[in-house]
């Protein structure tokens, strides 16, 4: 979570008027929901709690708690009280010295509430409303009739806010009523507020809110965690959601492992993995295997789930070549274990880097702390690993990875040592004590001659160089230009290489497809269906490329003889001669490939 987050919780349960029934759950939901928010590994919000407020500290809270805020950040105001409807149907939020008959001066009103979160500048705001709400009042009476039942929804989503970029309010209810008699509060049909609170703080502790399994606990999963939570506890309950929102707004970690909606391999490799033919089925699997290294995980992940099924299904052979296709895609981090040494206490958090190495699907996953001083951010080559330093003593933990069908642990380990105590300010003189300094003693005399500058002993003068001596430290380091080049030039010959197999392999395969469709086949639908001309293309590329790039680096040897060592040259020339003698033949077979494709596929 990068962004700002900022949560305000307003729990009140005692009430100086009789009337309002002392509520039982905002007290522990409130605690209880603080420290869920709270918790880097979930929620990581910045969390403030109002309890037992008056109305006017409730309105400065609220107020203060929208006001001077940037687009980056995230609110989220939360409410466990009671909720009284005004008898021109208005919904007001009941403070500890609300007065029913006085509700404009002694309660908070929706309006205003709505009025903080439109002028906000925080790019989102989120309400969560637990409330009960309560009958309008008689003018110029203590006692109360009943009314009839109020839309609280549209007490708070009648407007979008100008200032953020979107809003989202979630009530415990659609409306529930109440009526005052002889100023004691009765309930008509009621479920205890503490059931949506509950919820919420179940579904983001436990991580089962993350419906998805994305890692990540959205407002969308949140709220229909919710409401079967509490639809199930009670019928007569049933939260409602209201919202404007660009995008997605994540509003925890989830805890539980990712998940991956799989795309299914084609009928048509079903169907050739289904075949009598062994080399059809093999085939089959070279192709899951290149399938499985795609960068669209979803694709990645079916052809994962297959070659599981072959893996367990097939002969031998097949099984083994889907197995170690399997292992490829294990989590590999590096490094696994994360050693930050002795931090001083309070000093900058320090962070470290892992990457995460493997094809896509196998860098899909989640980071799961495990303690709550660990920070994990994600980068695009991996993670970020930061430490807290608040805190004095050894630490030791764990960061699990989670992944689509393995799982991983970094262990981290850190010593935060109190701060230096030579690092703090010393007293100086009292500009306010005129006395002469007192005389040093003999023995301060002798410890303050150690550390004079004219009793420090002088370094050593340094003899004088020799001709040789200044040639070797006046010459430039040897350049690393052409090795790195040959070595580029090499790596593109092997890509090439590999490609042009790939191709051949693909070939093979739809040739035999097409041998199988009989007359009604098509070879050029064969060979676009199983992508033979992709690698193709790749080989062409690659295999100028490896020319081009080598060539450059045995230009630049001869330009710049006196720049390379012996073993830099003939490290050169190997890898030059290398390259060349693998990229040439790759070229010409992948042309006379290139041209069988273009004669065959308008004869067969």
């Amino acid at each position: 979570m990068t962004d700002s987050r900022h949560a305000l919780i307003i729990a009140n349960d005692r009430y100086a008027d009789q009337g309002l029934k002392k509520l039982k759950a905002p007290a522990q939901d409130a605690a209880a929901l603080e420290r869920v928010l709270h918790d880097p590994q979930i929620g990581d919000f910045e969390v403030e709690v109002v309890h037992n407020a008056s109305a006017d500290l409730m309105r400065r809270r609220i107020q203060s708690f929208f006001n001077d805020r940037r687009r980056a950040d995230t609110l989220l105001l939360h409410f466990s009280c009671h909720g009284l409807k005004s008898e021109s149907g208005e919904l007001y939020l009941a403070a500890s010295d609300t007065e029913p008959p006085l509700l404009a001066a002694t309660a908070v009103a929706s309006q205003f509430v709505r009025g903080c979160m439109s002028g906000t500048r925080a790019g989102r705001s989120v309400l969560f409303l637990d409330c009960c709400y309560g009958g309008a009042f008689s003018r110029g009476s203590a006692s109360v009739r009943a009314s009839g039942e109020i839309n609280v929804l549209e007490s708070f989503a009648k407007d979008e806010p100008a200032g953020g970029r979107g809003w989202a309010v979630i009530t415990a209810s659609d409306s529930m009523e109440y009526s005052f008699e002889d100023h004691e509060l009765t309930e008509n049909s009621a479920p205890r507020p503490s059931l949506f609170t509950h919820a919420v703080v179940e579904g983001l502790e436990t991580g089962e809110a993350d419906l998805d399994a994305d890692g990540n606990v959205s407002l969308d999963d949140l709220y229909e965690y919710v409401y079967r939570q509490v639809r199930e506890q009670n019928p007569h309950q049933t939260p409602k959601k209201a919202a404007e929102l660009q995008g997605e707004l994540h509003l925890a970690h989830g805890r539980r492992g990712i998940k991956v909606v799989a795309i299914p391999s084609p009928p048509s490799l079903r169907a050739a993995m289904n075949s009598d033919e062994f080399y059809t089925r093999r085939g089959a699997v070279m192709e899951l295997c290149t399938r499985l290294q795609r960068p669209e995980v979803p694709v990645a992940e079916g052809a994962r789930q297959h070659l599981a099924e072959v893996a367990q299904n097939e002969v031998q052979p097949l099984a083994d070549q889907a197995a170690a296709a399997l292992r490829e895609i294990r989590l590999a981090p590096s490094p696994d274990h994360l050693d930050f040494g002795r931090v001083p206490r309070g000093s900058h958090p320090p962070k470290q880097s892992v990457t995460m190495h493997g094809p896509p699907l196998a860098r899909h996953c989640v980071a799961q702390p495990r303690q709550p001083w660990l920070r994990v951010d994600p980068t695009r080559s991996g993670l970020e690993v930061h430490v807290d330093t608040t805190a004095t003593g050894h630490l030791s933990g764990d960061i699990v990875l989670k992944g689509v069908a393995d799982e991983s642990v970094i262990h981290v380990e850190a010593e935060v040592t109190p701060a230096d105590e030579g690092d703090l300010p010393k007293p100086g003189p009292d500009p306010t004590n005129d006395s002469p300094p007192p005389k040093p003693r003999p023995e301060d005399e002798q410890r303050t001659a150690v550390i004079e500058p004219s009793r420090i002993p002088s370094k050593p003068e340094e003899p004088p160089r020799t001709a040789e001596d200044r040639e070797r430290t006046d010459r430039k380091p040897p350049s690393r230009r052409a090795p790195a080049l040959a070595g580029a030039a090499l790596a593109l010959a092997v890509t090439a290489l590999a490609m042009l197999f790939m191709t051949i392999q693909r070939g093979v395969v739809a040739v035999v497809a097409r041998a199988d469709e009989g007359v009604n086949g098509n070879v050029e639908d064969n060979i676009r269906e199983y992508g033979a001309l992709t690698p193709l293309i790749v080989c062409l590329i690659t295999g100028a490329a490896a020319l081009v790039v080598g060539a450059f680096a045995r230009h630049d040897l001869g330009a710049r003889p006196e720049h390379y060592t012996k073993q830099a040259t003939s490290g050169t020339q190997t890898l030059t001669s290398v390259a060349k003698g693998l990229a040439i033949p790759t070229l010409v077979l992948a042309v006379l490939a290139g041209i069988a494709y273009l004669v065959g596929s308008a004869q067969w």
